[in-house]
């Protein structure tokens, strides 16, 4: 997966008046706070335990840290409040919004993160989490969530903008098929219509699994109305990259994306791919200094498989 974000604020940083807001939420005092790893916000992210027992998981940023961060954690927040108790989903406690930062207050999620490379067993019940929680979501219950042609078409017009600016050191093939890579992103980017709310950002990080195989889906600030597919394609991204299973073969088998059509299947992944080429030769942004290597990573582990795809036919 690449190095993810290793230096964080915890609790201890977060200005007095947040940590009273946080502790207002939980009707008691915070007197534990362990920091948890994985992600890439620059702000806490933090398992809490109160002077009563009770346990709870904060997230909080300020603008200073990074702006766009705050925007993310208020665009999680109404989603949050939004999702149904029959989602995989934890169980949004409370916000606070003073302008400058932004805490989220969730239920507390026993578990951990799927091993990667991918264990056969932890994929599979994520796999059928993804399936329930497609039907779950359908019809989208966040009906201010946007679609997911608003949502993705600046990242799905990478290549338009790699071809008007070529990097040095793009890849051949990619530079010599530049046509090819933008109409297949183009017609991925047109196959996501549908009435589904879609996670959009489904990685080994972004889930947990606790002790008895039930999974957590976790971090929704990206989502948005799609087709039913969209999150089981999107997750296979990150299957790929780790390596160890036949992602073709799955994309066969599995229900939610066995009668897609391959040419859209074969577009999302072109798409992401010009967003993870684009993205990485960026300059970081604040406070998240490793997110461009991981964008390299995803990009590397993506194109040969959209190039196998588009050789292959499935265009």
């Amino acid at each position: 997966m690449g190095e993810l974000l290793r230096a964080r604020i915890g609790w201890a940083d977060l200005p007095g008046h947040v940590r009273s807001a946080v502790q207002d939420v939980l009707g008691d005092r915070v007197v534990e706070a362990v920091s948890q790893p994985g992600g890439f916000s620059p702000g806490t992210a933090d398992r809490v335990r109160t002077a009563d027992g009770r346990r709870a998981f904060v997230k909080a940023v300020s603008r200073a840290r990074n702006a766009h961060s705050v925007a993310l954690h208020r665009a999680e927040g109404a989603v949050a409040a939004a999702l149904p108790p029959s989602a995989p989903t934890p169980r949004l406690l409370g916000r606070h919004d003073d302008g400058e930062w932004v805490a989220l207050v969730f239920a507390d999620v026993e578990g951990r993160h799927p091993a990667t490379p991918w264990r056969a067993d932890e994929l599979t019940a994520v796999l059928d989490t993804l399936a329930a929680m497609a039907a779950a979501l359908t019809p989208d219950p966040v009906r201010h969530a946007p679609t997911a042609v608003e949502r993705l078409t600046y990242d799905f017009t990478g290549w338009d903008r790699i071809a008007a600016d070529p990097p040095a050191d793009l890849d051949p093939w990619a530079r010599a098929h530049l046509d090819d890579l933008r109409a297949s992103a183009a017609r991925g980017l047109a196959a996501l219509d549908g009435d589904t709310l879609c996670h959009i950002d489904l990685r080994a990080d972004n889930l947990l699994v606790d002790r008895a195989g039930g999974v957590t889906v976790v971090d929704w600030p990206h989502a948005c109305r799609g087709p039913a597919w969209l999150d089981t394609a999107l997750l296979l991204v990150n299957v790929e990259l780790h390596g160890g299973h036949d992602t073709e073969a799955l994309l066969r088998r599995l229900p939610l994306t066995a009668a897609v059509d391959p040419a859209a299947l074969t577009g999302v992944y072109a798409g992401l791919a010009g967003f993870f080429t684009d993205g990485a030769r960026q300059p970081p942004p604040p406070g998240i200094p490793t997110v461009r290597a991981f964008q390299q990573a995803q990009a590397d582990a993506l194109l040969p498989w959209v190039r196998r795809r588009l050789r292959s036919g499935r265009i």
